[in-house]
């Protein structure tokens, strides 16, 4: 409410651009992953640590870019953020140049640290920046541009990656790598320059103890919906993870004629379906109940991550392209459920979210170990079993607001909600003093004539 159109214009579009930033790193990961299978002669469980080491990094990293950013702020955190992420990305170029595979794990890992900082700030200043109705919308909104990234890398990676002679070589993950520590470079300088609000946790506090909403007085230990939150996120990115790794995998073994260049480029294709599922979405959630819809897609990734396992030919490739769709919002939604109304406990409830990205470095690997001993199709009832938490979490949520004021298919923005209640009751208890003065007069004049 302090901030002026322009303000909260500038504000909300300068973070936003960090989240393609990751996207383009996360795009690129998936198809690394395929590719150093070929150039270091690993097999599927072996490749997964580039995953377990990005992912890995956002379980040790994100609880103490949330400390960070308790005391310095949102903007110093995006700043360690960018600098590790510049770094991991640089240091690309040795690893390349000596081929060492270990060498590329490092690096990863460096990046992930980088990265789970910005997610950590940059996901809850979207979630806070303007009314709670939208804040599911606005998420959506800026992660959809991570989706763009997302899609952007393995289309990269299908042109320079898999082609000729680069079907053997690490001379263009170097130089595309060099190019992504200078992005992060120049974001760095952006954003010193730039002047960022800040949004304190006090401020946030205020804004809910003001309409009477004081759960952010318990513990943290005691917030509930955030607690499972983080195991709903920890299930659900591990699952969408171990989809995306072993996509080029799934693909090319369908037995429909596709390779692995033209796997990359249909892997891309399913990332644009995800990005489209985003921007669909924000336009859903300014109007459904977040946790409701949350509900309802969570059954459709169910549903199709069965149909992956067990469909064969184009049907099987089909379904992977209705799970990336149902796999959309599940994110955001989830993020900005877990931290609402967290007030002095804002910014360590989004550590702890953004900590459940770590669900990526353990869902992988047991996916990679079903696809080396059996087949890639039938590793995909890994992330089956990790859309069966996040949807018990999202009808939970639903049962229990339900449970609190009635069933709902609308969004609301409990906090306005509140203010409107607070202004009815205050008109009708004037409008009741204004009837007991009418009434005393009354009986004044009657006793006067009297």
């Amino acid at each position: 409410a302090d901030l002026s159109r322009r303000q909260w214009l500038f504000a909300f579009s300068l973070v936003t651009s960090l989240f393609f930033t990751w996207g383009f790193a996360y795009g690129l990961l998936d198809v690394l992953n395929s590719h150093f299978q070929t150039i270091f002669g690993i097999g599927k469980t072996q490749s997964t640590l580039l995953q377990l080491a990005y992912f890995g990094a956002y379980l040790v990293y994100a609880p103490i870019a949330s400390i960070f950013m308790e005391r310095y702020g949102y903007k110093k955190g995006i700043h360690m953020g960018l600098t590790l992420y510049s770094l991991g990305a640089i240091f690309f170029w040795p690893s390349a140049k000596f081929r060492s595979y270990g060498g590329f794990v490092g690096c990863t890992f460096v990046i992930g640290c980088g990265l789970s900082c910005l997610e950590v700030a940059a996901n809850s200043y979207i979630s806070v920046l303007g009314s709670p109705k939208y804040a599911a919308a606005r998420l959506n909104f800026s992660q959809g541009f991570q989706g763009v990234a997302s899609f952007a890398g393995p289309m990269i990676a299908s042109k320079w990656f898999f082609t000729g002679k680069n079907a053997t070589s690490l001379d263009t993950v170097q130089w595309v790598y060099l190019a992504v520590a200078g992005l992060g470079a120049v974001l760095n300088v952006l954003f010193y320059f730039c002047k960022l609000p800040e949004i304190t946790q006090d401020a946030l506090a205020q804004e809910m103890h003001d309409v009477g909403l004081t759960n952010d007085k318990e513990p943290f230990w005691r917030q509930y919906r955030c607690i499972f939150g983080w195991v709903a996120q920890t299930a659900y990115v591990g699952a969408q993870v171990a989809v995306a790794s072993l996509a080029v995998n799934f693909l090319s073994e369908q037995g429909v004629g596709i390779d692995k260049p033209l796997a990359s480029q249909l892997f891309s294709y399913c990332q644009i379906t995800f990005t489209v599922g985003r921007f669909l979405g924000v336009i859903m959630l300014n109007w459904f109940d977040p946790a409701l819809l949350l509900s309802i897609y969570a059954l459709g990734c169910c549903a199709f991550s069965l149909g992956v396992s067990y469909a064969p030919g184009k049907a099987g490739v089909g379904c992977l392209f209705a799970l990336f769709f149902f796999e959309s919002i599940c994110y955001p939604v989830i993020f900005t459920i877990a931290t609402k109304s967290l007030g002095r406990h804002t910014k360590k409830g989004s550590g702890l979210i953004v900590m459940g990205v770590g669900g990526g470095a353990w869902f992988p690997p047991a996916a990679g170990h079903i696809a080396d001993t059996d087949t890639t199709a039938h590793s995909y009832m890994v992330p089956f079993a990790g859309y069966v938490a996040m949807g018990i979490y999202a009808v939970g949520i639903v049962i229990d607001q339900s449970r609190k004021g009635g069933f709902r298919f609308r969004t609301v923005d409990e906090i306005e909600q509140k203010r409107a209640q607070i202004e009815k009751e205050k008109a009708k208890i004037a409008g009741s003093e204004t009837d007991l003065d009418k009434k005393g007069s009354e009986e004044y004049v009657e006793s006067v004539s009297v």
